[in-house]
């Protein structure tokens, strides 16, 4: 890990884990904050993928769930990964809690500014239902493992990037 570093330049890491919450069956989820998003390469609409990255419009997380055997699936697909059944895009309810996050201080690209948060955010709904993420609009030395937060949107032409923030 450490070859080719300068001093005092290494890496540590650890695994920490967020207690598993619980689930809610009420979306409450808040509409796109008015906020001056950061560049972002957005993805290639597809069938698969189209709903996921649209839904932010109605101010709606909409994942694809698998009616058969009710396992929310993520990244997005119309084939369930556990039982290859047909899967169905559904709302859910936007909460969940920071499994882990890093804040990022150093400027890798000249137009996305340090610091900002990027995370793991894992969703009520289902125990390893998690996705990377930014965390906005809240105080970077606040944050901690566990905490709940909800989702935003980020507007970037069609697509509505999930971002989450303190609920």
């Amino acid at each position: 890990l450490l070859s080719g570093r300068a001093p005092g330049r290494e890496l540590a890491s650890a695994t920490v884990t967020a207690p598993t919450p619980a689930a809610s069956p009420e979306p409450q989820v808040s509409p796109a904050p008015r906020m001056s998003p950061a560049p972002r390469m957005t993805p290639a609409l597809d069938d698969d993928n189209r709903e996921f990255w649209t839904s932010g419009a109605s101010g709606e997380l909409r994942l694809p769930q698998c009616p058969a055997c009710d396992r929310w699936v993520f990244p997005p697909t119309l084939v369930c990964p556990t039982c290859a059944g047909p899967t169905v895009y559904r709302a859910v309810s936007g909460r969940g809690v920071v499994y882990t996050f890093t804040i990022n201080r150093h400027q890798y690209h000249p137009d996305v500014a340090p610091p900002y948060a990027i995370a793991i955010v894992e969703l009520v709904e289902q125990a390893g239902l998690r996705f990377t993420t930014n965390l906005v609009n809240c105080d970077l030395d606040t944050i901690t493992i566990g905490q709940s937060v909800r989702v935003v949107f980020e507007h970037h032409g069609d697509v509505f990037v999930p971002v989450f923030e303190p609920a």
